[in-house]
């Protein structure tokens, strides 16, 4: 099974960009992905933004895996 996390686009350099996981910052290679801007959400997956987000869908995805950390023992 894969599992792909949003994250907020907060820098680009070049086919990498600082992503923003709720406050932890890692790094992602977004060569897949076009068009994506500081601002953006990315879906990401083993270190490679796969997809664009809108912020809704970003926001609700996040909201459902609080929720599930949270109810995890």
């Amino acid at each position: 099974m894969c599992i792909a996390v949003p994250a907020k686009v907060t820098e680009i350099d070049g086919e990498e960009a600082v992503l923003d996981y709720g406050g932890v910052k890692r790094k992602a290679n977004i060569s897949m992905l076009s068009d994506v801007m500081v601002g953006d959400y990315v879906l990401v997956h083993v270190g490679y933004a796969i997809s664009k987000m809108d912020e809704d869908e970003a926001s609700e995805t996040l909201k459902l895996w609080d929720e599930m950390l949270k109810a995890s023992p």
